[in-house]
């Protein structure tokens, strides 16, 4: 059995896990190649996400070879076998320990700041590693995690060797591994991509949150969605599709995922249920498209986000569904911090646009000149602050190459800047 990727194991592994879906988890992953790895579980079970900081104890004259490891919270594992075979004597071993310590302290503060830890008390908590070798780091992490109060704990990996369940005895309550391998050398025989997963990328992972599916209640209807908050979020991004697409929309979702590793919340829905979305004179009801936008957002703010102190919300509209944010943030009671539409109809909002209030920025692609003619003229209606940004060569859907990655980008810096960095 391989896998292309640490992905793509997390997916198999998330499948094999799927009993735990809806219950009280947390999932855990042990840095760094765990993480990519835990952050598929986490999504598909819907649970937040965060690390167990642990560091292998390596012999000082075979560091690849374990004698132990330690955790947070002061736990640790020896090799009593590896220990005395060697004849480690115990001041080196507490300078050994001395020196992990210090930089699983470090590894800490780098991957979380000054975030509190994900807590785990009463709940069950799945450690997720990209593969076990010894078992010395996978054992310290269950010991930290029932130091914390875990009601349960769940190792799992995507692959291990035969007598994994030996190396790990009874520090977990439950053991889930997909793939056991008889021939097993060494974690990443089994991947085609085992490239080492760097600080930044574990501290973008957290940063991300965790996709959870969700039902909005949007005045009379309630409408599928996909909400994302990173625990650190001091802004959510409600988007509005264009006509014809809904949340899945995958320019949406670029967009999206690329605001979640900026620390910023997305909230993806559909405007429409399928039988409204089926009489097209809906899909250009800007008035009815502008009201259920407005109702998402209430109901995001007193249901679907932890309340904290300065949360501010954005719109990102694309086609009608720009016009639909603008004529929302028009409210004079709208809690819109900043408004970005790509490819938009600003027209559409019609006498609506010169009661927007929050920072504005329209993105328009240099060839879509009947768009662009429209946005130019919008901005004449415009009392808001506003920019109008041309992305050279490029048409009404953005698929040229590098073209939504100059949106992407564009729209991060822009709610970043109004809605405030993840703190």
């Amino acid at each position: 059995m391989r896998f292309a990727d640490r992905r793509e194991a997390g997916q198999r592994l998330a499948h094999a896990l799927g009993s735990l879906r809806g219950r009280e988890v947390v999932v855990l992953g042990l840095p760094r190649g765990g993480v990519p790895v835990a952050a598929e579980v986490a999504t598909a079970l819907g649970a937040p996400l965060d690390v167990a900081v642990v560091r292998k104890l390596g012999l000082p004259a075979q560091p690849e070879l374990a004698m132990g490891a330690i955790a947070e919270d002061g736990a640790r594992v020896l090799n009593d076998q590896v220990v005395g075979g060697a004849g480690v004597h115990r001041d080196l071993l507490a300078e050994v320990e001395s020196k992990e310590r210090a930089e699983l302290d470090r590894r800490a503060v780098a991957y979380r700041g000054e975030r509190p830890r994900v807590s785990v008390a009463g709940r069950t908590v799945v450690l997720v590693d990209d593969g076990i070798a010894t078992g010395a780091t996978a054992r310290a992490a269950c010991h930290s995690a029932r130091a914390r109060g875990a009601d349960r704990v769940v190792l799992a990996v995507p692959v291990a060797p035969v007598d994994w369940e030996r190396r790990i005895g009874d520090a977990a309550d439950e053991l889930v591994c997909p793939h056991v391998e008889d021939d097993f050398l060494a974690v990443g025989q089994f991947y085609d991509d085992f490239a080492q997963t760097t600080d930044e990328q574990v501290v973008a992972f957290l940063r991300r949150g965790t996709a959870r599916e969700v039902t909005v209640a949007a005045g009379p209807v309630e409408l599928p969605g996909t909400l994302t908050v990173p625990a650190e979020a001091r802004g959510v991004v409600v988007f509005a599709h264009g006509s014809g697409s809904g949340r899945g929309s995958p320019r949406n979702v670029f967009v999206a995922e690329a605001l979640a590793q900026a620390g910023l919340g997305t909230l993806l829905f559909d405007l429409l249920t399928e039988e409204e979305a089926a009489d097209r004179a809906n899909v250009f009801d800007i008035g009815l498209l502008a009201e259920r936008l407005t109702r998402a957002t209430e109901w995001l703010l007193t249901n679907g986000v932890p309340p904290r102190d300065g949360l501010r919300v954005g719109y990102f509209g694309a086609s009608t569904g720009a016009a639909a944010a603008l004529w929302a943030a028009a409210d004079p009671g709208s809690p819109v911090g900043a408004v970005v539409s790509r490819g938009g109809r600003p027209d559409l909002a019609d006498r609506r646009l010169s009661e927007v209030r929050c920072p504005t920025l329209l993105i328009v692609g240099g060839h879509d000149e009947r768009v662009l003619e429209l946005n130019r003229a919008a901005e004449q209606s415009l009392q808001c602050p506003h920019e109008l940004t041309v992305v050279p060569g490029a048409t009404h859907l953005f698929e040229e190459p590098g073209a939504l990655s100059e949106v992407t980008a564009q729209a991060r810096d822009f709610f970043l800047r109004h809605l405030g960095e993840a703190v």
